[in-house]
């Protein structure tokens, strides 16, 4: 594959965290998680996801959660075991997808401006704005700090309104299909990520849409066209 930059001019894309930037959970570190709840994975992986929405929203706190999640499965977990479950759960949620940082970077050198959008807990804010993903982003955006939800309308306007942008200069990329079609219903155009390359793919698609918007808008305000150099396609 050939790299080179991806320029989208007038337009910024958000980007979605989990599955798209990351990496999904690999099976060694969801047996660590598993091997320290002490329980077996049927009791426990159905309530740590049920209870995964009020962390994402904000509405309980990290020791909240996992005592939430041991008062359904019958667990007795002192300070340091929850502390332990926290860090291996945060942990097994840092595997970066090489193929998407380097779109990511691509889109940075063709001067691109980007956002990242992601339903997570609040603790998850400082990693993404001061680890090394914060040099990409022109801002951060975390479900848990905001008290909303993808795909609930009120978040995806929350960020344009303070990107100051319109749903037309937006593009959004997600793994999870209904929260493409929550930014699709605002306006925003959406990209359900199945893989790097197929988003690049894409992206590049829309370049050649951006490039002929211009041109037009260009040629209804009567403003000349640049001219082609010599032995260039006109």
């Amino acid at each position: 594959m050939t790299r080179a930059p991806i320029s989208l001019s007038g337009r910024t894309v958000i980007f979605d965290y989990g599955e798209v930037i990351s990496l999904g959970q690999s099976a060694s570190d969801r047996e660590v998680i598993r091997t320290l709840a002490g329980v077996d994975g049927e009791r426990f992986w159905p309530a740590y996801w049920s209870h995964r929405e009020g962390l994402d929203l904000g509405r309980a706190g990290v020791v909240a959660y996992w005592r939430a999640i041991a008062g359904e499965i019958g667990a007795s977990w002192d300070d340091a075991r929850v502390h332990e479950l926290w860090a291996a759960d945060l942990r097994s949620w840092m595997r970066i997808n090489p193929e998407t940082i380097e779109v990511l970077s691509d889109l940075k050198a063709g001067g691109t401006r980007l956002a990242l959008l992601s339903n997570a807990g609040p603790d998850y804010g400082s990693y993404f704005r001061h680890g090394p993903l914060g040099d990409f982003f022109a801002a951060c955006y975390v479900s848990g700090e905001l008290n909303l939800l993808k795909p609930h309308p009120e978040i995806f306007r929350h960020v344009l309104a303070d990107l100051g942008i319109s749903a037309t200069e937006a593009v959004f990329v997600d793994n999870r299909e209904r929260n493409v079609r929550g930014a699709q219903a605002l306006g925003i155009t959406g990209h359900v990520f199945t893989g790097a390359a197929d988003l690049r793919a894409y992206l590049a698609s829309l370049t050649s849409v951006t490039s002929v918007t211009s041109f037009a808008s260009r040629a209804r305000s009567g403003e000349a066209a640049p001219q082609p150099h010599e032995g260039e396609p006109g």
